[in-house]
């Protein structure tokens, strides 16, 4: 499969690209070479070859969620709203944004 400058040109109004007349040839050239690659890539024999990742079905390791001690675990809302201005029962009050 390969384009030509009409193609290249027609592509480019449907996206509409504002597409210079000089850039026509190298891009046709480009995207002839990406097509080149892609037919090369279906000559690969696969048969018999496993898929090495799927996003059907897959299962990720999950850890638990666990509470950790210390500065940078839980335990510290004290510390958190300590410095502003208003507060209740450790959460912060705003200002009303939206009427």
């Amino acid at each position: 499969m390969s384009v030509d400058k009409e193609t290249v040109r027609k592509v480019a109004k449907l996206a509409r690209l504002a597409l210079p007349e000089e850039r026509l040839e190298p891009l046709t050239q480009e995207l002839n070479g990406i097509l080149k690659w892609i037919e090369q890539l279906n000559e690969v024999d696969v048969e018999g070859v496993d898929p090495m990742a799927s996003t059907v079905d897959v299962k990720l390791p999950m850890r638990e969620d666990v509470l950790q001690d210390g500065p940078t675990g839980g335990g510290q809302a004290d510390n958190i709203v300590a410095n502003a201005p208003k507060t209740e029962d450790h959460f912060f009050i705003v200002p009303k944004v939206v009427e």
